[in-house]
């Protein structure tokens, strides 16, 4: 069996979210155990999300593989203005994610896998949405793993203060970017633009959203605000 081939069917042992022991796969791929103990690492350095260690075992932590699927020119043109503007206004993780996957579309989006010469598009600096980013991976690892966040902001009108958070969502409004959360001081939902966090620190304590059920909460808020100042409207 090839290199490849195993390892795609590695992947397809661990995808049904169960732990694996690398024994067990051994003796199904007819391999040694240090012969998968090496596949591994390099599945999780190649980006694939598998969690585990030798001797204890492995196990998928969510799915990322997409089916086949045919796109048209024009979704094939958003996708790659998504990742433009990616590349020029996320931190450096997403940054190098969004190259990595321009490539990939790249390379499989025509059947002569040649590029049209008017293909990409010019994104240019966001200077504002830039100030800050040293905290997006914190911040974005906080939100998978639901841990509690402490942080140090300036309000708009530059009043600092400091607070436990449990952050929910990243949101990029064309020129900042902020972070939806519950804010244990106000003991209410807030949202703080990244670019006003002078200090993000991980706190090791994690909060409780079984189900997304906080965060379904935030969204009806947010959409009855919304609902609220449309009637405004005159």
């Amino acid at each position: 069996m090839r290199r490849s081939d195993r390892l795609s069917e590695i992947i397809e042992i661990v995808q049904d979210g169960r732990l694996h022991l690398a024994r067990d796969i051994a003796d199904r791929l007819e391999v040694s155990v240090r012969t998968i103990y090496r596949d591994f690492d390099t599945l999780v350095a190649s980006g694939i999300p598998i969690d585990g260690e030798r001797g204890v075992g492995y196990m998928l932590r969510e799915p990322v593989f997409l089916p086949p699927m045919n796109l048209s020119l024009a979704e094939l043109e958003a996708l790659h203005l998504g990742m433009a503007i990616v590349s020029e206004a996320a931190d450096n993780d997403l940054q190098t994610a969004a190259a990595s996957l321009t490539s990939k579309i790249n390379k499989v989006a025509t059947a002569n896998g040649k590029i049209p010469k008017n293909w990409g598009f010019g994104v240019y600096p966001f200077a504002q949405a830039k100030i800050g980013f040293e905290h997006m991976p914190r911040i974005r690892a906080a939100i998978r793993s639901k841990e509690k966040l402490k942080i140090a902001y300036h309000s708009l009108d530059d009043q600092p203060s400091t607070r436990v958070v449990w952050p929910l969502q990243n949101a990029y409004w064309g020129r900042v970017w902020t972070m939806a959360c519950w804010c244990e001081k106000r003991n209410d939902f807030r949202s703080f633009r990244i670019d006003r966090i002078t200090d993000c620190h991980r706190t090791g304590t994690y909060f409780d959203d079984e189900d997304g059920q906080l965060f379904a909460r935030y969204l009806d808020k947010v959409d009855a605000e919304m609902a609220e100042n449309a009637n405004r409207v005159p």
